[in-house]
């Protein structure tokens, strides 16, 4: 059952609050009474009235500082103000209403006229309460989203003698399309993919976990029977078996959503260092090598679950000591400051030419710089990146 509203009467004239009171006595409601406007700030506090009838003209605080007070606090700047004012110059309506209160009446007032504002703004009231719950509901929602998308990334990166890894992960919204992954095969390599699921918001989101879950998966054929024998499966076979199982997958199952990712994904074998890798249309990594060069890891194939039977094909690389591997989203290039200018991929590669420093300082400082360049700027896209770099 619902409480009876609370409607606090504010005016420094007793015979002006007993007048009002009157006129409610016989409606459903609580009445509550203050004389000045001080004492009314006090009792919306303790009292939380659910709408304030204000005088403009009293002592201690006149009615639209009260009124300026209260549309300035987030906990009572949604309470409903009508002005009740012998002040009924136009002026001091305007700036009433200017204020945020929600209606001004003059004295002497038409009683059923004051009636019917009292139910029309209670009524407003109550249905903006039914919508701050509603979208509590829904940002709590999406806490527990965000929470759960979360664990599908790794908590940790893998420890690999020889080698340093680090991820740069920053959603544009509550929940991202974009993620990272590495993880060691029973081989003993060390697979690695960064992907970004078309769209965004929870759509995105959704495809993100049944993208990366696919790849995982499949790139680990023991994940299929109760065998754990760690059979030695040539890192080119591995790719495509996954690539393509993710593939087919989706778009046989969810074609109709043309829902689709951009991938890379490869293995490392860490003794050799030899790098076998598919980019269905990501990004083109860069590799940063200990003098200084740059190589770039183009598209083997097409995006992720858009088409049938689509062709990948495999390259391989060879990483040698101080070689740096750094794979990206969209996001980090495209992202733009507040003249609408794009990071883009020339200040990105400038930034990698830092390479006597370890991946995670350097990732860090590109994440520095992305926040300084786009500044107050919106996010529109999420940014991940993903280091490899061969330590010795």
């Amino acid at each position: 059952m619902n409480p009876r509203p609370k409607i606090l009467v504010v005016d420094d004239e007793p015979f002006n609050i007993d007048y009002l009171e009157q006129e409610l006595a016989e409606l459903d409601y609580v009445t509550l009474a203050a004389n000045n406007g001080q004492e009314a700030l006090d009792k919306v506090q303790t009292d939380a009235p659910d709408l304030i009838l204000l005088d403009i003209m009293m002592p201690v605080m006149d009615g639209f500082t009260v009124l300026a007070k209260l549309k300035a606090s987030g906990s009572t700047r949604d309470i409903p103000v009508i002005i009740i004012s012998a002040m009924n110059d136009l002026k001091s309506v305007v700036k009433g209403v200017e204020q945020g209160a929600e209606d001004y009446l003059t004295k002497p007032f038409e009683p059923t006229l004051l009636r019917a504002r009292i139910a029309a703004s209670l009524e407003k009231k109550a249905l903006r309460d039914l919508q701050g719950l509603y979208l509590k509901g829904l940002e709590r929602e999406m806490d527990i989203a965000r929470e759960i998308q979360m664990s599908f990334l790794p908590p940790s990166l893998p420890k690999v003698d020889g080698w340093e890894i680090a991820a740069y992960f920053k959603a544009a919204k509550e929940v991202a399309g974009d993620f990272y992954d590495a993880f060691m095969l029973p081989d003993g390599n060390l697979a690695i993919v960064i992907a970004d699921v078309c769209g965004k918001g929870v759509g995105a989101a959704l495809f993100m976990t049944l993208f990366r879950s696919l790849i995982r998966s499949a790139t680990i054929p023991d994940h299929f029977t109760r065998e754990k024998n760690g059979r030695v499966i040539a890192p080119a076979v591995r790719l495509l078996q996954a690539i393509f199982l993710t593939n087919d997958y989706v778009f046989e199952t969810h074609g109709d959503t043309s829902m689709f990712a951009t991938v890379f994904f490869g293995i490392l074998e860490p003794t050799s260092g030899n790098f076998t890798y598919i980019n269905g249309g990501n990004e083109p990594p860069v590799v940063v090598a200990k003098n200084g060069a740059i190589t770039l890891l183009d598209p083997t194939g097409p995006v992720v679950g858009a088409m049938p039977k689509a062709v990948f094909s495999v390259k391989e690389i060879s990483l040698e000591e101080g070689d740096m591997l750094v794979a990206f989203t969209d996001g980090i290039p495209d992202s733009k400051n507040k003249e609408d200018e794009f990071f883009g991929r020339e200040r990105l590669l400038h930034l990698l030419q830092n390479r006597n420093t370890t991946p995670t300082r350097l990732l860090d400082k590109i994440g520095a710089q992305l926040h300084e360049y786009t500044g107050v700027s919106e996010q529109f896209d999420d940014m991940t990146l993903l280091l490899v770099k061969r330590i010795g």
